[in-house]
């Protein structure tokens, strides 16, 4: 698990966002205002460092919806134990509000 004082903010907005369940990208960039250029390569990096788990959505509910597959995220154990690491030492990264995402 990594060391709460290293994760970064945008970690830990990502990471608050998703305690609240299943997000993709566009439903994270909405939450926490951040812009694509900074949720996707830190969702790429979060999921090596195994903070979160990505799924792709199935082909058919894409095509149904005539738009392309979603990849959706997760928190993970080592997430939920980062954040609440984090959330210790920072009191301020347990006020960030907690947002609402769109449920898969």
């Amino acid at each position: 698990m990594p060391d709460p004082a290293r994760l970064s903010h945008t970690a830990a907005l990502i990471l608050k966002a998703l305690k609240e369940g299943l997000a993709y990208g566009f439903d994270i960039m909405e939450v926490t205002g951040l812009p694509s250029g900074t949720v996707y390569p830190a969702l790429r990096r979060m999921e090596a460092m195994e903070l979160i788990e990505g799924s792709w959505e199935s082909e058919q509910k894409a095509l149904r919806e005539d738009r392309p597959a979603r990849r959706y995220y997760k928190i993970s154990r080592a997430g939920n134990q980062a954040l609440a690491e984090a959330e210790k030492k920072y009191p301020l990264i347990a006020q960030f509000a907690r947002p609402k995402v769109a449920k898969a």
